[in-house]
């Protein structure tokens, strides 16, 4: 069985950083890109990010562009978001999933694996 399970969430002040690290277990990492989502309490699901380890390229939400990083390591089987210049509006409880195949989208309905998430908290 697919799973997937995300780490390093946190408190921390508006401006700061943080590393978010999702280990995937039961399915390759390659052959299928990775995406990074946020629902903030009261709100949809969000896309953050995106992977395409095929190609190479990335994709990031308007909101974040510029401020975080997705990448991957390939021997730990984990995929990070790096976050940087955080912002209060980025309070949510973040989630990644793999994708069904190796194109992934801003749709979650397209991935079929989700981790149980991980809260993070930004104040001002």
């Amino acid at each position: 069985q697919v799973q997937l399970v995300e780490s390093g969430g946190g408190l921390v002040q508006a401006g700061g950083s943080l590393r978010l690290s999702c280990v995937v277990s039961g399915r390759a990492l390659n052959g299928f890109g990775m995406g990074w989502f946020r629902q903030a309490p009261g709100k949809e699901r969000e896309f953050v990010a995106a992977g395409n380890w095929n190609s190479g390229d990335v994709d990031y939400a308007d909101s974040v562009k510029g401020r975080v990083t997705i990448s991957r390591d390939n021997d730990k089987n984990t995929v990070f978001l790096q976050m940087n210049n955080l912002e209060p509006e980025d309070t949510a409880v973040y989630f990644c999933a793999q994708h069904r195949g190796p194109w992934p989208t801003k749709d979650p309905a397209e991935y079929p694996y989700w981790g149980q998430g991980t809260q993070v908290t930004v104040f001002s």
